[in-house]
């Protein structure tokens, strides 16, 4: 089973790894198996289903919604997260892609995305990207109209830098609850620019995407040195895959990250889930860290 994690001292409790639905589409699932999936995911603990307004051309949260749809009761055993604020060229009326974060779409995003996903709330809402025109005091008026209509419990981002997240945070009158950003061996930025100092600091939990690289990882004959440290981690703490090694590592880091988990793959979500179990020393850490970057510390 699943360990279940507080996001925020005010923050939803979620599942301590979550489903990720960004590839859905590529499933090739019929709705009777997508439910099956959910159910089989729900039964492990994992409870958390993450999604965005885009993905999969703007079809995932449809899908996702159309097995729903199929026993509405399930909706009461799941967190729901979704993201909004990027347009992409998938939908007629957008000639070129970009950020969006005025009021009336972020708004209009969430209602669309209740719809979709067949629920009358969200348990979260994340502001994808930062958006280089950002009017923070317009985000903040659509977040509390959407908190005050009950249509969304709780709100953060998503790949915000520090200041990014202090300047939205300054304008609301309730505490963002998370930051979604890509961690990784492969993908290390977020643990020394700030981002994860800042979580610590404010005693949320970020959210971790493409832990595995998007496949990278398993693929790129650059990362064979980090295959290597990661295969003789994995022989010394009894891990059974790589994978496992990787979530663990992500885990050990103090702010203590989500792990978002994206195959529909039930036999990879089970084998996934036992990094919960799993303790890195801090020279294993370390050694991973060296192998995935290159070098050493300073």
């Amino acid at each position: 089973m699943v360990d279940r994690i507080r996001l925020a001292p005010q923050g939803p409790e979620f599942s301590r790894m979550i489903c990720g639905y960004w590839r859905l589409m590529e499933w090739g699932m019929t709705p009777q198996q997508l439910l099956g999936f959910i159910e089989q995911h729900i039964e492990l603990g994992v409870t958390t289903a993450d999604h965005a307004d885009i993905y999969g051309g703007y079809a995932c949260e449809q899908a996702f919604g159309e097995a729903l749809r199929l026993k509405p009761a399930l909706r009461q055993s799941l967190e729901l997260v979704s993201k909004c604020g990027i347009a992409t060229t998938a939908r007629p009326g957008n000639p070129i892609g970009h950020y969006i974060t005025d009021r009336d779409h972020i708004v209009h995003s969430a209602e669309r995305s209740l719809q979709r996903l067949h629920t009358d709330y969200l348990d979260l809402l994340l502001i994808h990207r930062p958006d280089p025109l950002m009017d923070a005091d317009e985000v903040a008026e659509a977040f509390v109209a959407l908190h005050k209509s009950g249509k969304v419990r709780h709100f953060g981002v998503s790949n915000f830098t520090p200041a990014q997240f202090q300047l939205l945070q300054s304008r609301l009158p309730f505490s963002l609850v998370t930051n979604q950003v890509e961690i990784s061996p492969i993908h290390q930025p977020a643990i020394l620019d700030g981002t994860l100092d800042q979580c610590q600091q404010l005693r949320i939990r970020p959210m971790a995407w493409s832990c595995l690289g998007g496949g990278r990882l398993f693929n790129d004959a650059e990362f064979q040195p980090l295959r290597d440290e990661l295969q003789a981690v994995a022989q010394e703490i009894g891990a059974e895959t790589i994978e496992q090694v990787v979530y663990a590592w992500v885990m050990r880091l103090p702010s203590a990250p989500l792990p978002i988990i994206g195959s529909g793959k039930i036999a990879r979500v089970r084998s996934a889930l036992k990094a919960q179990r799993l303790a890195l020393s801090r020279q294993q850490w370390f050694r991973i860290r060296k192998a995935a970057l290159g070098y050493d510390v300073p």
